[in-house]
């Protein structure tokens, strides 16, 4: 047995295999170990090899889920070896075989999927030429089905942070990269990396791989000709998820090209700053993000499409028209309720699709499949109801894909009982009627209570014993049970079958003659059942398309009610998507601030190619990051297609989303705080365009005043006259107010506080010109900070206030004389330039007293006034 273990475990050395014995899974050697420290296990040993004991471990076969689950999460691979071989037949070990490899992103189990989220498996190859890099990218959701691809150039100094915005975009469970070529692109701890020997991404057998898949003999008609490397990847992504499952992917039966123009873009820091579907605090408390907020959905398919659609808004106005006229037209039939009620009986269809293809789908499935089925008719007449008008084209093209396949529908109806075992193996599975045999091996099975209760009732009588017992249990078959005190009137057919402390229990020929032939039944039945129902999988493979179809028809009517309930219950209104460059926002507020707080200051927002910047000032806690982040999701919400929290909104051609909000560092990267902002920053100035929305926050925080001032005017100037982007700038620079002065396209808005007896109330509302003070103090009192230290706090700001309004005049970034001398300065410099560079040279900062350094500070600044 152990040579067998070790010639399987050879084709998995970095795989844990789950070796089935028995009712068990056994892991040895080095598997052992370490499941027995990941799970929590008892590791044991028996026998041994090379004189060293064989470790051992083990898990029920019957509980397999929950350890198969919690190793998945660590991010380990599974390998299932099965008995595949008879016992009865076999000479020396049963014959095994491993029928499918568990991965993060090869799952499909019901057990072991997030319910709203997809676990997609990508793979990713590139090619060089000159200074160009080409990368291409496929990705397979192996639940739903939807394989993907995409490929863009970039030179090699940015194709790094090109693509990883496309994997945190997609966000892979596990990632297949070559083996051997050194790539560009480095590690990405957010998903596993697994290297698959080169020539699986060989092009020619990719291109040959996906026209087997597709059933085609060209990628034209799916814009993929002119690709080489996402085709290389497809080939190596298709043949590691068959490798895994142990047979094609039947229901992978299209492919979608992604154009990199085609959503609006969103980089990881955007998607973290605005909380779209995980908290800044790493995780969704109390329902703080957009998708808890949103997430009405009665189904797992309409979850799943909501979270996509909220990373994926599509810069095409149509599609988000469209889908604002069908939650319109639900709203005015007011049908959400009774579709919530209907769809509430929907199943995951697009899941259970899949474990159909793969063979893997268990009873219940199929009893859930035919509920949702039967739950179409119900739909299609609310969909008909909401669109009697015929205004909304899409509810029309959901209500044709909700047609019932009656075909699909019948057979599952004639083949599965009303309530199916969980396992086949259990019985009771098919339901009676849909086939001969199996009904009369189950008659003769089910037979057996009457016969037992007849035969008891004669042998108490022939034999006289009042408490005799004919009973069965599957370890010692049937038995007759007799007391001891009653053993002496036993008759002599009777034959000693177990002995226990209080009875004895005996076997007779007749009694051996009916177990044989009721046991033989029950089995034949079991097997039959098996039989018919894997036949059964195969019947339904026919209809895997028509079922994708109503699944992805159910999960986008589904993800439309719960925007249509949710805009109904709290005032939003339809926007307007325009082809003129403006985000005009009347009355707007943040959506999942306003469910919060008990009133919520509802504020405009008015931008357009006359008015780009708004120079945000105003008091810590004042607002300023609640209002910009709530201008980004009006933004973002009416391109997903849905209603958003504000009086009225008109909103032109949106390309990108940037934000550089808060303080984080990356330690583990090396990176400071300031680091950072300013990488953030470079991502912004370095790819934002004149129909981007940028969000900055406080800039120039991070390092001293005079640097991050500086910092914060050249970026905001760069935005208004290079990058023209619409931009909200929040500031605690009251230098930079004066931007709008010199440049027309900017104007300055304050969050509006008033201030009483040295307290502070913030009044969250966006006001015209710039905030004359930034209460700091006020806050830091609010926040708890000591009398005493906020005293002398007072004290000295008041010293410095009066020392820089005497000795030290204003840093004006914006005077037009020092913009001229800081810009001239190479090309003419003064006199008085040299005198201060001769000075400076003079200076050994070491040798000098802290009085002797102020007395030289002064005379540098007298020398530079001279300028």
């Amino acid at each position: 047995m152990m040579q067998q273990y070790l010639r399987i475990k050879a084709d998995y050395p970095t795989t844990l295999v789950f070796y089935r014995m028995g009712d068990f899974y056994e892991l040895f050697f080095e598997d052992a170990e370490k499941a027995s420290r990941l799970l929590g296990i008892t590791l044991t040993q028996r026998g041994s090899s090379n004189g060293q004991p064989i470790k051992m471990a083990g898990v029920p076969f019957h509980a397999v889920e929950q350890y198969l689950s919690k190793l998945v999460k660590l991010g380990e691979s599974i390998a299932i070896c099965e008995q595949i071989g008879d016992p009865a037949t076999s000479k020396g070990p049963v014959e095994r075989k491993v029928l499918r490899v568990i991965t993060p992103g090869t799952l499909t189990d019901a057990d072991l999927l997030p319910e709203k989220a997809e676990q997609a498996l990508l793979a990713l190859y590139s090619t060089a030429q000159r200074k160009q890099v080409t990368i291409g990218i496929a990705w397979l959701s192996l639940a739903s089905g939807a394989l993907k691809m995409m490929e863009f150039s970039a030179d090699a100094q940015h194709v790094d942070a090109r693509l990883r915005h496309e994997l945190e975009r997609i966000s892979p469970a596990e990632i297949l990269v070559p083996g051997s070529i050194d790539t560009p692109f480095g590690d990405y701890p957010f998903a596993r990396n697994t290297t698959v020997p080169d020539w699986h991404f060989d092009i020619a057998h990719g291109t040959k791989a996906l026209y087997e898949q597709l059933h085609v003999n060209t990628l034209s008609g799916f814009g993929a000709e002119s690709f080489s490397a996402a085709i290389g990847a497809a080939g190596a992504l298709l043949r590691y998820a068959q490798s895994t499952q142990g047979r094609g992917l039947q229901h992978v039966r299209t492919l979608l090209v992604e154009n990199e123009d085609e959503y609006i873009g969103l980089d990881a820091a955007t998607r973290r700053n605005l909380e779209l579907t995980e908290s800044i605090r790493g995780q969704d408390q109390n329902g703080a993000t957009l998708f808890a907020l949103l997430d009405h959905c009665r189904t797992s398919m309409g979850s799943r499409l909501l979270r996509h659609w909220l990373h994926h808004a599509q810069r095409d106005q149509s599609i988000a028209r469209s889908r604002h006229a069908a939650i319109h037209a639900l709203m005015r039939a007011d049908a959400t309720s009774g579709l919530f009620s209907t769809l509430s009986s929907v199943p995951d269809i697009e899941r259970i699709t899949t474990r159909i293809a793969l063979a893997s789908a268990r009873p219940r499935d199929l009893a859930g499949m035919r509920s949702g089925l039967q739950q179409l008719p119900s739909l299609r007449a609310y969909v008909s109801m909401c669109n009697k008008d015929a205004d909304a084209p899409l509810l029309q093209t959901l209500h044709n894909a909700l047609a019932t396949p009656n075909d699909c529908l019948d057979l599952i109806e004639r083949a599965i009982a009303m309530e199916p075992a969980a396992m086949v193996r259990d019985g009771g599975v098919i339901a009676r009627g849909y086939d001969a045999e199996l009904d009369e091996l189950r008659a003769l099975s089910e037979n057996a209570g009457q016969f037992l209760v007849d035969l008891e009732t004669r042998e108490r009588a022939r034999t006289g014993i009042a408490n005799l017992r004919v009973e069965y249990n599957k370890v010692h078959g049937f038995y007759i049970e007799v007391t001891h005190g009653q053993t002496e009137k036993v008759p002599d057919d009777y034959r000693r079958r177990q002995t226990l402390k209080n009875a004895e229990r005996y076997i007779t020929p007749e009694l051996k003659a009916f177990e044989d032939k009721a046991l033989s039944a029950q089995e034949r039945a079991l097997a039959r059942e098996k039989h018919l129902y894997d036949q059964l999988l195969q019947q339904l493979v026919a209809h895997i398309p028509v079922l994708q179809d109503i699944a992805a028809a159910v999960a986008q009517l589904d993800t439309l009610v719960a925007l249509a309930d949710h805009a109904a219950r709290n005032n939003w209104c339809a926007p307007q998507l325009v082809a003129d460059p403006m985000i005009r926002i009347e009355q707007g507020r943040h959506p999942v601030v306003e469910n919060h707080i008990e009133r919520f200051i509802a504020n405009d927002c008015m931008l357009s190619h006359e008015s780009k910047l708004l120079l945000i000032t105003g008091p810590n806690m004042g607002g300023k990051s609640t209002y910009m982040r709530q201008v980004a999701l009006i933004t973002l919400l009416a391109y997903v297609g849905s209603f958003v929290p504000a009086t009225n909104a008109t909103i032109g051609p949106i390309d990108r989303i940037f934000t550089r909000l808060g303080a984080a560092d990356d330690l583990a990267g090396g990176r400071s705080t300031f680091m950072v902002e300013m990488t953030e920053s470079a991502a912004i100035l370095n790819g934002a365009t004149a129909q981007s929305l940028v969000l900055m926050d406080e800039v120039g925080r991070g390092t001293s005043t005079f640097d991050g001032l500086a910092l914060a005017w050249a970026i905001a100037r760069h935005l208004i006259d290079n990058t023209q982007s619409f931009t909200l700038f929040a500031t605690h620079y009251f230098e930079l107010t004066q931007l709008p002065e010199l440049h027309p396209s900017a104007a300055n808005v304050h969050l509006s506080a008033v201030e009483h007896k040295d307290r502070i109330v913030f009044l969250h509302a966006v006001q015209p010109g710039p905030a004359s003070q930034s209460y700091g103090l006020q806050v830091a009192q609010l926040a708890g900070v000591p009398q005493a230290v906020i005293r002398a706090a007072r004290k000295h700001l008041a010293f410095l206030e009066a020392g820089s309004m005497q000795t030290t005049p204003q840093f004006d970034l914006f005077a037009d004389r020092q913009t001229a001398a800081f810009e001239e300065e190479e090309a003419a410099p003064s006199s008085s330039a040299s005198a201060l560079e001769q000075a400076m040279a003079d200076i050994d900062p070491d040798a000098m007293t802290p009085r002797e350094a102020l007395a030289a500070l002064y005379r540098l600044k007298e020398i530079g006034s001279l300028t």
